[in-house]
């Protein structure tokens, strides 16, 4: 079974850092796109940051500054480093991974992870 375990939530403080990992597990297949999402309570999920396996970024625009996604192929593995956090930076954070296997499609959801943002 593939798996994306997600590690790196909690709580901080504004002004803090927090570095999220999700790392595919089960599968040898290097994934196209990985990238992460979240999610505040009554809202829908929004695209945070995305990588390609050749390296190539996409940030949100509420976090471009703040945020750094990188990945390591080699370990099927994608990071998000988190600085300057805001309250409005709280919400369940989803790893995603996305490729293609000879002409289908393959995407993948982590389970979440908390990070909340609160003095």
């Amino acid at each position: 079974q593939v798996q994306l375990v997600e590690s790196g939530g909690g709580l901080v403080q504004p002004g803090g850092s927090l570095r999220l990992s999700c790392a595919a597990s089960g599968t040898t297949f290097r994934f196209d796109t990985m990238a992460w999402y979240r999610q505040a309570p009554g809202k829908q999920r929004d695209l945070v940051a995305a990588i390609t396996s050749g390296g190539s970024t996409d940030y949100a625009d509420s976090v471009k500054g703040r945020f750094t996604i990188s990945r390591d192929n080699a370990k099927n593995t994608v990071y998000l480093q988190m600085n300057s956090l805001k309250p409005e930076d709280t919400a369940v954070y989803y790893c995603n991974a996305d490729g293609g296997f000879f002409g289908a499609t393959i995407n993948y959801w982590g389970q979440g992870t908390q990070v909340t943002v609160t003095s």
